[in-house]
């Protein structure tokens, strides 16, 4: 839906949508950009279908008691439209939407879901964090951080987010980045409007169907 939502907001496609509507110059303005693009989101989500191997693989996850969370671009009403209709009873937490800023492909909402399972590592002196975990929250305004490698200088010893024992499995090249800047691993949904990211350098795996990733799980192939 994104070509409908740029249309309705009368953006090019080089521009992001988020970004567009945070850096329009009144609430008022944010609001009415937000409501053109929910509106979008409501009339889709009652058409809304479950992706091939969706309830195969989720059965499988909570059958082996493996945490589940999402994050999104979305707002909530047709993140909980799916999960209401087609995953009754699988249980997700927590549910990053776009309230959460930064959004995708920012790391942070990503890290936000390891730290609230409690991953965590203590940082060593020769490395930082990815870029704007939770920094506006726990960090003064003048902390250094490296542009180049993405990293927010650490106090050798500070407890960070530690992703590196997720997987993030997603569709498009914000989820793939999110991921790899979160230090997780990065599982592409493959289709045709999106198969030129099968080689991206922020893809680490390439499946077609959902449930193609419990042989992944399996076989430890990640």
């Amino acid at each position: 839906m994104f070509a409908e939502m740029r249309s309705a907001l009368g953006i090019q496609k080089s521009q992001d949508i988020l970004d567009h509507v945070y850096s329009l110059p009144t609430p008022e303005d944010q609001h009415e950009a937000m409501e053109l693009i929910r509106n979008i989101e409501r009339t889709a989500m009652t058409t809304q279908v479950a992706q091939p191997g969706l309830t195969q693989l989720m059965t499988y996850l909570d059958a082996r008691g493996i945490r589940k969370g999402i994050c999104t671009r979305n707002f909530d009403a047709p993140v909980h439209n799916l999960l209401s209709k087609f995953l009754d009873g699988s249980v997700f937490h927590p549910i990053v939407t776009r309230d959460f800023r930064p959004p995708k492909p920012d790391p942070a909402g990503i890290l936000h879901i390891a730290r609230s399972w409690g991953l965590v590592r203590r940082s060593t002196a020769e490395a930082g964090v990815p870029l704007a975990e939770e920094v506006e929250a726990s960090r003064p305004a003048e902390t250094t951080q490296d542009a180049a490698d993405g990293l927010v200088a650490t106090e050798e010893g500070e407890e960070v987010a530690d992703a590196g024992s997720l997987i993030m499995v997603g569709d498009s090249i914000d989820d793939m980045t999110a991921g790899r800047r979160a230090g997780a691993k990065t599982v592409l949904l493959v289709n045709d409007v999106n198969r030129h990211l099968a080689d991206h350098e922020h893809t680490d795996l390439v499946i077609s169907r959902l449930d193609e990733l419990i042989d992944v799980l399996e076989k430890g192939l990640l």
